[in-house]
């Protein structure tokens, strides 16, 4: 049996600031990601404060973004159907579809998924969001471990300096864990 940790934090007031201007230039655009993925196309990528103030990255509808410890240098692993139904990768039409604060943009690139579709990338990792953060605001992939064909992943927020925030993370962060069972399509069930 896997465990999954989740570390659940809300973000109640969006810190956006000045990069509030990323809301425009989102054009609702959804392209689809794999075999029975859906990805989010608006191409938006915010940084905001979570509750323990870190600064964490948001898509346009304020749903947090994730990287795998697995995918570096722009490699994409999460391609079955099974895992984009848990991480959605977050889409672009093409890299001119992006929409982002001026600090993050040497940060921030595209990279090709099997699929044919453009995935954004945070410092070469593509990046999700997770099924399991119902709203915007919520938190509950960071640390999450799971398994999807024949991949072992440990997923992480992303944060603006690039880094996971795994080693940002604020000691008072609070945590649970929850038990994952393997399901019939190789991932694990939430």
């Amino acid at each position: 049996m896997i465990t999954t940790h989740l570390k659940r934090a809300t973000l109640p007031a969006l810190t956006i600031g000045v990069l509030a201007l990323a809301g425009c230039g989102s054009n609702g655009d959804s392209q689809s990601s794999g075999a029975g993925d859906t990805g989010r196309g608006s191409g938006t990528v915010v940084t905001v404060s979570d509750a323990s103030g870190r600064s964490v990255l948001v898509d346009s509808d304020g749903r947090a973004l994730y990287v795998s410890d697995q995918e570096k240098s722009g490699k994409v692993l999460c391609t079955s159907g099974a895992c984009g139904a848990i991480w959605t990768p977050l889409t672009v039409p093409d890299q001119n579809s992006l929409t982002v604060p001026p600090p993050l943009a040497p940060k921030l690139g595209t990279v090709a998924r099997p699929d044919g579709t453009t995935q954004v990338t945070m410092a070469g990792r593509p990046l999700y969001t997770f099924s399991f953060d119902h709203s915007a605001g919520q938190v509950n992939g960071d640390g999450t471990k799971d398994s999807f064909d024949g991949t072992d992943f440990t997923w992480h927020v992303a944060t603006p300096s690039g880094n996971v925030a795994a080693a940002e993370t604020s000691p008072s962060a609070p945590s649970s864990s929850t038990p994952s069972t393997p399901s019939d399509n190789g991932g694990y069930s939430y």
